[in-house]
């Protein structure tokens, strides 16, 4: 299996883009790595890393990146030789199974669009960012892709997010929340309140009901669904709480003299399982759900650990065929919602 990457994505690329793929190939021997950006730039990194081409490990020459502040559109639509839109080609063409996407993610979202397109029936594809809680995950989405959503975006995003849990995750018959200020099937905005009904009548899935921002740490439902302008925010905040978390523990033993420091050496398996958990990038990166094709998305700010993960998950979404589940479970909703109108 193949997975094209943009070497050319993201605040570190491309060096900690190609570390991140070279630690791949060598923990996953079933995943090779195509690193797609300027081919110059790349062989120049991996020689810094004692590394050459090989057919596990190799380069496709793309002339051109999209920067962040770029306008996505634009930019894709312009730049028909950036890495990101290359690497989505060559997914299109056959050439690879799936695409690692670090950088801007309007960017991504559209090379996916437009290079991909979506499964049919799919009307806004959403991006699905795995949250620890107390019970292991819980899956949110959309966490970025769209800022404004209609019910039925939130209806196939339950849809693709049950799919997701249960065959990337194990969940085997995943449970589903609608992110609202309170329980009561009456409480929320117009979207929320709309949604509701619609996701009780949905019958591919296990509604749970609605479910408050806390909850989503507490593990109540396995996954959470809601428009993109909210769950992004839901995201960045989670993933600074997390950070301020364990550096105030370590401003705390460093601060606290000798007896705070001899219980911290005692406690230091614990403390590593605790920053292990809350380290989002043991997860990699988001699969774009709802596109015709494995596409992940990672952080701007993704390191090599993050790529590394990030290759294993688009792999294993292929493995998986997640793409292929969630177009038999919206052919068989549309199905129904014909025969009812009819």
């Amino acid at each position: 299996m193949k997975i094209a990457v943009d070497a050319m994505g993201g605040d570190y690329a491309p060096e900690e883009v190609v570390l991140g793929a070279i630690e791949a190939v060598k923990a996953y021997k079933k995943y090779d790595v195509v690193l797609v950006g300027d081919a110059k730039e790349i062989r120049r990194v991996m020689t810094e890393y004692g590394t050459t081409e090989s057919d596990r490990l190799s380069i496709v020459h793309a002339g051109e990146v999209i920067e962040m502040d770029e306008h996505p559109a634009q930019a894709i639509r312009k730049k028909k030789d950036a890495s990101i839109v290359v690497a989505t080609r060559l997914v299109k063409e056959g050439v690879c199974d799936a695409v690692v996407a670090p950088g801007s993610t309007g960017a991504a979202v559209t090379a996916a669009l437009l290079g991909l397109g979506r499964i049919k029936g799919i009307e806004r594809p959403c991006i699905a960012t795995p949250i620890p809680s107390k019970k292991g995950v819980s899956i949110l989405l959309d966490s970025g892709a769209n800022s404004d959503s209609k019910p039925k975006h939130l209806v196939q995003a339950a849809i693709m997010g049950s799919h997701y849990a249960q065959h990337i995750f194990g969940i085997k018959e995943p449970n589903i929340g609608l992110l609202n200020i309170g329980a009561e099937a009456s409480k929320g905005n117009e979207l929320a309140q709309t949604t509701y009904p619609m996701l009780e009548q949905t019958k591919t899935i296990s509604f749970y009901g609605n479910v408050e921002g806390r909850d989503i740490t507490e593990g109540i439902v396995d996954v959470v669904v809601c428009d993109g302008f909210v769950g992004n925010i839901i995201l960045k905040f989670g993933e600074g709480i997390a950070l301020l978390i364990m550096q105030l523990v370590k401003d705390s033993i460093r601060n606290g003299g000798l007896l705070a420091k001899l219980g911290a050496m005692a406690v230091l398996p614990a403390f590593r399982h605790l920053r292990k958990r809350l380290d989002f990038t043991e997860y990699g990166g988001a699969p774009l759900l709802g596109i015709d094709g494995s596409f992940i998305i990672c952080h701007g700010s993704s390191k090599a650990k993050t790529i590394r993960h990030a290759v294993r998950v688009a792999g294993e979404l292929v493995e998986e065929d997640v793409v292929g589940h969630i177009r038999a479970s919206i052919e068989e909703e549309e199905g129904q919602h014909n025969d009812c109108e009819s």
